[in-house]
């Protein structure tokens, strides 16, 4: 039975972050300043991406509302954050853990706390594959949603007189 919640907020995508951090990245950082894009990624979010996978995984997660409200409690919403990683030309994120002491307050098991984790791991999953799947710009020639990633413009010689002598 899908999970019946109301869509939350986007997150507020917190940056930059030293990308050692991210345990899954291993490449360097040249210009920290133009590394993220994570104004871009939030704008995309705020206009459907967000709502759009937020809806699709309530449709296949396993959470209960009772669960959620755990998530909700404790901002794990909130916490995800999803970048631009230029090294694999590709959206990734970072799925917040819940804090150790929201098994002692909401009496959680630890099977339920790592359901939980494993579950907003998904929703970043979800989130990242709408991005890319529905949002970004893919065709033979270009990747991404940045312009300034757009090859530039060739001048066809063929299609122009000046060409026939060359």
């Amino acid at each position: 039975m899908p999970l019946d919640v109301p869509v939350p907020d986007p997150p507020s995508l917190r940056g930059p972050q030293p990308r050692g951090d991210y345990e899954a990245i291993d490449n360097p950082v040249e210009d920290p300043e133009d590394d993220y894009r994570r104004e871009e990624i939030e704008g995309f979010l705020e206009s459907g991406a967000w709502a759009d996978a937020f809806e699709e995984w309530t449709t296949q997660t396993t959470l209960t509302e009772e669960d959620f409200a755990v998530v909700t409690e404790y901002d794990l919403v909130e916490k995800l954050d999803f970048y631009w990683d230029p090294g694999v030309d590709e959206v990734g994120y970072r799925a917040p853990t819940l804090p150790e002491e929201a098994e002692d307050e909401t009496d959680l098991d630890s099977g339920e706390a790592d359901e939980i984790e494993i579950e907003i791991d998904s929703l970043g999953r979800v989130v990242t594959e709408m991005l890319e799947n529905d949002y970004l710009r893919r065709d033979d020639e270009t990747f991404g949603f940045f312009a300034d990633d757009a090859p530039e413009e060739t001048f066809d010689y063929e299609d122009d007189d000046l060409g026939e002598g060359l």
